[in-house]
């Protein structure tokens, strides 16, 4: 893994309930692969791209409290479908490591086991927005659903929806990562962000892509 020149792209996205720290974690592991001389484009979802970020903010917004589940899972998608096609596929094609905060795990996980809606029909629209290209790694960042939104502050519209939505789409987390065992790494949240840290990249240092 640790070596300038790559053979192909890797693509590792970062996945976990609210308040498990997918942010920071996602910023310290770029930082680390760039101080070893590696290629990293580091990006989010949604956002990633000029529209993304105007998607995210409608998504985010606590105002729009009546958005209905329909309507904010194609949201997510067309930011994704955005992002894919601007950032990602020409950095893999670049031979670069792309690190993602949350892809198509978190629709299936938050609209589809959270809220209710078809998984079936949310991974077809993802594999056509998507163009069916999907995460060498995943790290999925596991905290229990109460604990992780006291860390998060409960501040936008997704932070906010019940206690009983989040615990729902941690059990799809946990149910996808036993799904997908080879792609699904799950890293617990500890106490101390450096010892999480250490956990993620003792994951990617065993990485042969």
């Amino acid at each position: 893994m640790a070596k300038k020149n790559l053979k192909k792209g890797i693509f590792i996205t970062f996945e976990g309930p609210e308040g498990s720290g997918k942010s920071t974690h996602v910023r310290l592991l770029c930082s680390e692969l760039r101080r070893r001389g590696l290629p990293v484009v580091c990006l989010r979802e949604p956002g990633g791209t000029k529209i993304g970020e105007k998607i995210r903010n409608i998504l985010l917004d606590a105002k729009n409290k009546d958005m209905d589940a329909v309507c904010e899972m194609l949201l997510y998608q067309a930011a994704r479908a955005q992002l894919v096609r601007e950032k990602i596929l020409s950095a893999l094609r670049d031979k670069k490591i792309v690190i993602l905060d949350r892809f198509l795990d978190a629709t299936i996980c938050y609209q589809g086991y959270g809220a209710g809606i078809d998984i079936k029909l949310i991974k077809q629209i993802g594999k056509f927005v998507t163009g069916g290209i999907c995460p060498d790694l995943t790290i999925l960042l596991d905290i229990e659903a109460g604990k992780g939104l006291k860390r998060s502050g409960r501040r936008d519209r997704i932070e906010k929806k019940s206690l009983e939505f989040h615990r729902r789409v941690r059990k799809g987390y946990l149910k996808l990562a036993r799904e997908n065992p080879h792609r699904i790494k799950i890293i617990p949240v500890m106490d101390e962000i450096s010892q999480t840290q250490g956990a993620i990249r003792e994951v990617l240092w065993r990485l042969k892509i």
